[in-house]
């Protein structure tokens, strides 16, 4: 099974910007959902981040197919790290 990345993200994001830069130098495959296009993943975010539109926010299902893994602002090696858990 191989693993998923979705980021939850908006278009001001520097952060996003920084991580979705990495990520695609790195060959890894993500799907994008801007919050502020798509008002149903808001309540995600916010679920995941105490009540704040924190972004990035990323979930990864690993390629094991293990339990997914929500997180907030990761660094390249913590979303690697999750992808191969």
């Amino acid at each position: 099974m191989q693993g998923s990345v979705t980021m939850y993200s908006t278009s001001w994001c520097g952060y996003c910007r920084r991580l979705k830069s990495q990520l695609d130098r790195e060959g890894i495959a993500y799907t994008e959902i801007d919050i502020e296009q798509d008002p149903s993943a808001v309540a995600l975010v916010e679920k995941a981040n105490d009540g704040n539109r924190t972004v990035p926010t990323v979930v990864v299902v690993p390629e094991s197919g293990g339990d997914e893994v929500t997180m907030t602002n990761p660094s390249l090696a913590a979303v690697k790290q999750a992808l191969a858990a």
